[in-house]
């Protein structure tokens, strides 16, 4: 495949920017990639690993003649670094991101974007783990997975189609939906999840049971993406606190009805959901 980006700035090497980094570079779809981070050690595993050519904390310098910036750092942090590395990038660069919220994201970076002279693309590669830093990036992470694009009004359809094929060059499937449409979604398949997982380890330590040495295959499960960075899910949940919010109502809806024929004895009731989750579940195609 024809080289897309001669150089690609990555602010954030863990574990999306990193893995884009290394399978980008394997595909040929890439240059030069310079990682931007603020940690020391972080760069230094970057470097080690091989992920990126060149490393730095500056964002100044990280993006100097860049013509591709990838924001894959927490979503509350998007703007912020966007916007100190703006000033550096090539003209005419594209400039995307790899957040997991986008409503707030788009309004952001097309305001701040546009007016630069450069072409923002909103982008999320639903392609995490509960792994995390430089030490996490695979190369084949993307494979088989979607991309969301979250193109608006301002979105230049050049670029779009730039960021696109980027990520179908990893092994992506890609799909195009606006950006409300985008947080609703998640808010009900990713982030009510991860609020589950959270709040069920936080109501096993107030049990006082000792999980560890009594919890199963299916308490691993559940509670599997409870490990995953506490910064990035704080941004995530603050950000879309409306869709979220919303998303706990029907699952504290769901919760209520099987908490009521439990109390009632109510066989035919629990049998009822409980066969329909199933079905559900067994019909989806995942992993039972």
């Amino acid at each position: 495949m024809a080289r897309l980006f001669e150089r690609v700035t990555i602010a954030g090497v863990g574990l999306i920017g990193g893995s884009l980094a290394l399978a980008a570079r394997e595909a040929g779809l890439v240059g030069e990639v310079v990682g931007l981070a603020r940690r020391p050690e972080t760069l230094a595993e970057a470097l080690r690993r091989g992920l990126v050519d060149r490393a730095s904390s500056d964002p100044a310098e990280a993006a100097q003649g860049a013509d591709l910036l990838l924001l894959a750092v927490p979503v509350r942090a998007i703007a912020s670094v966007g916007r100190q590395c703006l000033p550096s990038l090539a003209p005419g660069a594209v400039v995307s991101d790899a957040g997991s919220v986008k409503g707030a994201v788009v309004r952001e970076l097309d305001a701040l974007v546009s007016p630069a002279g450069r072409r923002f693309v909103g982008a999320h590669p639903i392609a995490g783990t509960e792994e995390q830093g430089p030490g996490a990036a695979d190369a084949t992470l993307f494979r088989g997975r979607l991309c969301i694009l979250t193109p608006s009004a301002q979105t230049d359809a050049a670029a779009a189609d730039r960021v696109q094929a980027l990520w179908e060059g990893v092994g992506m499937r890609v799909e195009r939906m606006s950006p409300e449409q985008h947080d609703d979604v998640l808010a009900a398949v990713s982030h009510l999840p991860h609020v589950l997982a959270f709040a069920l380890m936080n109501a096993l330590a107030t049990a006082n049971i000792d999980f560890a040495r009594y919890g199963g295959g299916s308490l691993r499960d559940a509670t599997r993406v409870a490990s995953s960075s506490v910064e990035m899910w704080r941004d995530i949940l603050l950000v879309n606190g409306a869709a979220v919010e919303q998303a706990l109502a029907r699952f504290t809806g769901e919760v209520e009805r099987l908490r009521d024929a439990i109390r009632q004895g109510d066989e035919a009731g629990v049998t009822e959901l409980l066969t329909r989750a199933s079905r559900l579940r067994r019909g989806w195609g995942g992993r039972a």
